[in-house]
């Protein structure tokens, strides 16, 4: 019997688990983390490796487990695995790729094999942007093919979009297109200028506010839910404006029905290595896909004692450790900042996120020169 999400002690399991089950893609995507490239490795888990992290995984009682790559179906025995999952109780996710290889036949085996959820991404609203996003022609038209055999499927859609510079002005126009499809969540990813993603690409603090405002916006009247990715401080705005619109005895608005989301959403606190966990194509276990400060492998630990007793994962969860604003900072509890993002600009998962404009109460700049002093850690790939 699964336990409720909202009991989930961190320190003992993470709330949701993400495996790279191969960097390998016939996409070539402007802001991959992983630089995905064609071929499979060689080193890559292979499939008892695989069924036994899915063992872990349900003893674990993990609520959230996806599998991800580069592209899942590039695997031949990704069936298998989700069969096993399935046998086992573990729901699994799937993200995809956009390629000829997602086609509905695959969609409707996905389906049949017990997948529970299937994830595309969208990051324009018009072929041309999103296109060129992914490095390949027709990946448009398959991403809005894919979600309409999920549908005729019966199997749950999930939309993921990640803004940055390349696409940010047609954030509305990708919004009117999303609210024309028939999908259960809506997941905004924020650039982490890691692997391929370029620092030239990562939006402002004050874009990253501008960006909150719409999505808030947007939840109060979609037909489905809408959560964040690598912008932790969403939370912090979302308390901002519910205390605001009680100042202002502003008239409660009517949340409309959602799509069913039967996959959970994540409590409160959520964060890189605090209630996540990244396990990599060769069974490396990182806090998240975008911080590569390993943990440990499973093929010499277990998964349980990598997240539970790592010094990278420990560190991450004590919360009194962060620098800068984000230590002194009254959400940080809720929030805590990107611990990504704070690694890629600076090297210290530590530090403060570097795209947030809050400035905590009482919380006293230091000057900028002494603030700058570290400089940049940008990790680039290819």
């Amino acid at each position: 019997m699964k336990r409720p999400t909202n009991t989930i002690d961190f320190d003992e399991r993470p709330f949701l688990a993400i495996w790279e089950v191969t960097q390998a893609c016939d996409l070539a995507c402007v802001h991959c983390r992983a630089s995905a490239q064609p071929e499979r490795h060689p080193l890559e888990l292979s499939t008892d490796e695989g069924k036994r992290l899915i063992d872990q995984i349900a003893a674990l009682d993990v609520p959230v487990f996806v599998l991800t790559g580069g592209d899942p179906i590039k695997r031949p025995d990704l069936f298998e695995l989700i069969e096993h999952a399935r046998s086992v109780g573990v729901r699994v996710s799937l993200t995809p790729s956009a390629t000829p290889l997602l086609t509905r036949d695959v969609v409707f085996r996905l389906r049949d094999a017990g997948l529970a959820r299937m994830a595309v991404s969208l990051d324009g609203a018009s072929a041309e942007t999103h296109d060129a996003f992914r490095g390949m022609s027709g990946s448009f038209a398959r991403t809005l093919n894919a979600v309409q055999w999920a549908n005729e499927a019966g199997l749950p859609v999930q939309i993921n979009t990640t803004f940055s510079r390349r696409n940010m002005a047609e954030m509305d126009a990708i919004a009117a297109l999303v609210e024309q499809l028939k999908i259960a969540l809506w997941s905004v990813f924020f650039l982490v200028p890691t692997g391929r993603g370029k620092l030239a690409d990562l939006l402002s603090a004050d874009e990253f506010e501008q960006v909150f405002a719409r999505i808030h916006r947007l939840s109060k009247t979609a037909s489905f839910d809408i959560k964040t990715t690598e912008a932790q401080h969403y939370r912090r705005y979302l308390m901002q404006q519910r205390v605001a619109e009680r100042k202002a005895s502003a008239a409660p608005y009517t949340v409309p029905e959602k799509a069913a989301d039967t996959i959970g959403r994540a409590p409160r606190g959520l964060n890189d290595g605090k209630g996540f966990v990244f396990i990599s194509h060769t069974g490396e276990v990182f806090p998240s896909g975008f911080l590569p400060e390993s943990g440990g492998n499973l093929r010499r630990q277990t998964l349980a004692t990598i997240y539970r007793e790592s010094p990278v994962f420990r560190e991450l969860r004590d919360t009194s450790k962060l620098e800068g604003k984000c230590g002194a900072c009254e959400f940080k509890e809720i929030c805590g900042g990107s611990r990504a993002r704070a690694y890629a600009l600076t090297g210290n998962p530590l530090a403060e996120e570097p795209c947030c404009n809050y400035i905590p109460r009482g919380y006293v700049m230091p000057p900028p020169a002494v603030k700058h002093a570290s400089g940049l850690h940008v990790l680039q790939g290819a």
